[in-house]
């Protein structure tokens, strides 16, 4: 949560044992490490992130987690108004009194409430310094947001932060990278030390700029997220080798039978709502900070699939055929482009091979 300092008052007799174990309680309002409450305190580095957001005046700004209001002070000089999502009701108090009677009290809305749970409003950009632990739902929960925001200026933990921005053959490319990169233009602005914050957290942090893409791409993201969910899962490994698993092939025949007894073809979305339940989806499970899965798998799962019985040895040459038309089956997840998931997408649906 971005916020500011609260004015240190002298603590009555009587608390001394309350600071003693807290060394973050000030004004009366202890911050919480355990939720995310970070409050930044460094001026020149909120003004750093103000100028790099380039907000205009016009602008209606969603502040998620202000906190105690240091940089819902500048968002209020920058933009036109402020939408500021904020859960601890000690801080949404501190803030409507911080604000209170000034010039910005008119322009300032408060919503008290989990901004994973709470409907947002309109909004044309966002600018915030979230609890770490929310990170993946709520980057996607925004990039699902319709209409569409102009950008979102985030300052996330470091290592998830370099996730978002990684490139294929980076060592944290992951499905976090391309289902990010699939919807959204993403570039790092700048690192921001521990030491910024009060409580300093564990971390270094970094503040990206997420720019929604327009129009989104044409493609089916449940196909899509079908397909990298099942190339990230040994991103390493190669997709000839992958593709052979029993588990995955099970899976594609399962579907392939099923459209075909339903003469169907995977769907397009009928509406904005549906793409943008799809687009949300796509940050389920993913986790803000865990690795995409090279180890820790039964062996199991790494079975190939025997070539005893004729009919799935049909469907495995079909699959294994697909990758090779391609030139996919000795090529790795971890080095593929957006292009490259787009084309061996497009080559599965052709044959008739669906992922969901």
């Amino acid at each position: 949560m971005a916020g500011g300092k609260i004015r240190r008052e002298k603590l009555q007799r009587g608390s001394g044992a309350t600071a003693a174990s807290n060394p973050h309680f000030q004004g009366g309002i202890p911050f919480h490490k355990s939720k995310g409450q970070h409050i930044l305190k460094n001026p020149l580095l909120v003004d750093s992130i103000i100028q790099k957001s380039g907000i205009k005046s016009t602008d209606v700004i969603l502040e998620i987690g202000p906190g105690t209001g240091n940089l819902t002070k500048k968002l209020l000089e920058a933009g036109k108004s402020v939408i500021a999502v904020e859960l601890d009701p000690r801080m949404v108090l501190e803030l409507q009194r911080r604000f209170q009677g000034t010039p910005y009290s008119s322009r300032l809305k408060v919503i008290q409430g989990d901004v994973l749970k709470c409907d947002l409003p309109y909004f044309d950009i966002c600018v915030a310094n979230i609890p770490y632990q929310i990170s993946s739902p709520l980057t996607f929960k925004l990039l699902s947001h319709r209409p569409l925001f102009r950008c979102a200026v985030i300052m996330f933990q470091r290592e998830f932060a370099m996730r978002l921005v990684a490139q294929p053959g980076d060592t944290l490319y992951c499905r976090l990278s391309v289902n990010t990169q699939l919807l959204a233009r993403v570039n790092h602005l700048l690192k921001v030390g521990r030491n910024n914050f009060r409580p300093p957290p564990k971390v270094d942090s970094s503040v990206v700029r997420i720019e929604p893409r327009k129009p989104l791409p044409p493609v089916n993201f449940k196909e899509w997220d079908g397909l990298v969910r099942i190339c990230f899962n040994r991103k390493n490994k190669t997709l000839g080798s992958l593709f052979r698993q029993k588990t995955v092939l099970s899976l594609l025949e399962k579907n392939y039978k099923t459209l075909q007894a339903l003469q169907l073809t995977s769907e397009d979305f009928s509406d904005d709502k549906e793409m943008a339940e799809c687009v949300s989806a796509l940050g389920d499970t993913l986790g803000d900070l865990s690795m995409d899965a090279d180890e820790g798998k039964d062996d199991d799962e790494d079975m190939e699939m025997d070539d005893g019985e004729t009919k799935t040895s049909d469907f495995k040459h079909k699959v294994l055929g697909v990758l090779k038309l391609g030139g996919f089956e000795e090529k790795r997840a971890s080095k593929l482009s957006q292009a490259d998931f787009m084309h061996l997408l497009s080559l599965f649906n052709k044959a008739g091979i669906h992922f969901s």
